[in-house]
């Protein structure tokens, strides 16, 4: 296999895995495409981070499109969460290039242990499980909280590469008592648009891999859309333990990359 087809499978296989993964647990697919962008793309830390935002815009709206299918959308909110989910996207943008690469990648693989740790142990100690949509409460007298967490997603989407569904979708039950496929499905609707605001600022600043953020995007899409629908069919403990396991394994990826050190950056034209 030629270098070039070699470089575009895996450019497929990263899309394939984020997508899956972001359909699955409502998050923007970027906690496994940043870490794998840079371990298998070579991309420099902020690069995989810019990039791995423009794949995530096709394949949040995919994932969304499937939770919506299945009425598990909670419009409303997901307005509220996106007001400040654009509002932290651009704090994040303008952070990123003034905070140090292994900083961000020590950042990253935190982020990623104590996202595995939440999905295999969360609070109570057993397997997260929905709430009844039924108690849902007004929206119009936590709307100034949504925003908040929207603003914190909004931050860490800027700064590293996610979605925000790791803080988007707890919010989403603990605050306004969504089931947990609602709560995917709208954090996937603020993701996209967080996303979209955020990438628009780094393809100006000549930040990203553009190409292979769109291939990566279109590649995910469909995988999104599979994962939405057997995220509402799948038995959550076992995906959860599945995804944990996942997520630990590019934890330690990542922080064996940030001991080495950086690498020559990757080429950097669009």
């Amino acid at each position: 296999m030629s270098d070039t087809s070699l470089r575009f499978t895996k450019v497929v296989l990263v899309g394939v895995a984020g997508g899956l993964l972001s359909g699955l647990f409502g998050v923007g697919g970027g906690i496994v495409m940043v870490p794998l962008l840079a371990l298998w793309l070579g991309l420099e830390q902020r690069r995989a981070i810019a990039t791995s935002l423009i794949a995530i815009i096709p394949i949040a709206l995919a994932g969304m499109v499937g939770y919506a299918t299945g009425d598990a959308v909670n419009w409303v909110a997901g307005l509220a969460l996106g007001v400040g989910g654009v509002l932290g996207g651009q704090v994040g943008v303008w952070l990123l290039p003034r905070i140090p690469v292994r900083v961000l990648q020590g950042v990253f693989m935190l982020i990623l242990l104590y996202s595995a740790y939440r999905l295999v142990l969360p609070a109570g100690g057993h397997a997260p499980e929905g709430v009844d949509g039924g108690l849902e409460q007004s929206i119009g007298q936590i709307w100034l909280p949504l925003v908040v967490v929207g603003l914190a997603a909004g931050i860490l989407a800027g700064l590293l590469g996610v979605g925000g569904g790791i803080i988007l979708v707890p919010g989403l039950v603990l605050l306004v008592g969504s089931n947990i496929d609602t709560a995917r499905g709208t954090s996937l609707l603020v993701v996209m648009f967080t996303a979209v605001t955020a990438s628009i600022t780094n393809i100006r600043n000549g930040r990203a891999q553009t190409r292979d953020g769109i291939l990566v995007g279109l590649a995910g899409a469909p995988a999104a859309l599979l994962g939405a629908f057997l995220g509402q069919w799948l038995p959550e403990a076992q995906a959860s333990w599945l995804f944990g396991a996942l997520l630990a394994y590019a934890a330690i990826q990542m922080g064996i990359r940030a001991l080495r050190g950086p690498k020559t950056p990757a080429a950097t034209a669009n």
